[in-house]
């Protein structure tokens, strides 16, 4: 399959709406959270239209919950089939989790076991999915905090059998791999090297919080030396990926956003093309 490259993009805030329709910035395309568009008018949706005139979109969900044992929502899935085809955007995506069951929402993105019942279970899933859409789905890999003793496989190794039974794709969350492995005590590359290059279709960047014997993803610090350092093997193993700066919290300035997205061409750029400038080599040097 062939994979687009959309750029580098970033996460479309409120905060940022009127600057971007205003001054239009250099940034190849945005991310949406979908269910803050899963409205049938307002202000919001205004400012979508606007700036979906000028820029690609992709959706990235939050509440689909794939992983629990409840039945899936298909008025959410009705809901998000209406949003998709207002914007159009170029893949939908949502997380390889579970947020709650019986009915309970837990409003966290929960790990699952890397079991072969939790493979099957998720597969059927993210497949009936796919066929409600009539497209392939996204999904990311989540931080996590805990393990399941019931667990008979790696994350990366669950992950990559998901994408193969599902025939779906991944938005590889690099941040999250670094905090789950700081966690957990594995090595990071021994997970990006496991995963099967032509599924992964988006990056995630994004900064956590360092709280010394354990990492938290928070989406509200910059990205860390050690997460660009990750990022620089992602894109020699697997040549240019569609990646964005996601930010959450602690939201500064869009030229703030705007220059840490430059990072990552930056240091795609003299990976592909050697330092073509020495102001790119000074920039990306420290993440060798």
């Amino acid at each position: 399959m062939n994979r687009p490259f959309l750029g580098y993009g970033l996460g479309l805030r409120a905060q940022h709406f009127q600057h971007v329709v205003d001054t239009r910035p250099d940034v190849d395309w945005f991310e949406v959270i979908s269910e803050n568009l899963m409205v049938g008018g307002g202000k919001p949706k205004y400012f979508l239209h606007a700036i979906r005139d000028h820029y690609p979109m992709v959706m990235h969900g939050v509440s689909l919950s794939i992983g629990s044992t409840d039945e899936l929502d298909f008025d959410y899935l009705r809901a998000l089939r209406v949003l998709a085809s207002e914007i159009q955007p170029e893949w939908i995506s949502d997380h390889l989790c579970w947020t709650g069951a019986h009915g309970f929402n837990s409003h966290d993105l929960l790990p699952l076991p890397y079991t072969e019942e939790a493979l099957e279970h998720v597969s059927r899933r993210i497949q009936a999915v796919q066929d409600f859409l009539g497209r392939r789905l996204l999904i990311e890999n989540v931080s996590s905090y805990l393990t399941y003793r019931q667990s008979t496989m790696t994350e990366w190794e669950f992950i990559a059998e998901v994408l193969n039974r599902a025939d779906c794709l991944l938005l590889l969350d690099v941040n999250n791999v670094y905090v789950s492995a700081r966690n957990h005590g594995f090595e990071p590359r021994d997970y990006l090297d496991a995963l099967p290059s032509e599924r992964v279709w988006q990056i995630h960047l994004a900064g956590h919080t360092d709280n010394g014997d354990h990492l938290i993803d928070t989406h509200d610090q910059d990205v860390c030396d050690s997460v660009w350092s990750l990022y620089r093997h992602v894109i020699e193993r697997f040549g240019p990926i569609s990646t964005m700066i996601e930010r959450d919290d602690n939201i500064p300035e869009f030229s703030e956003l705007e220059a840490e997205l430059a990072i990552a061409r930056q240091l795609a750029a003299t990976l592909e093309h050697g330092p073509e400038t020495q102001a790119a080599h000074e920039q990306c040097h420290r993440f060798a």
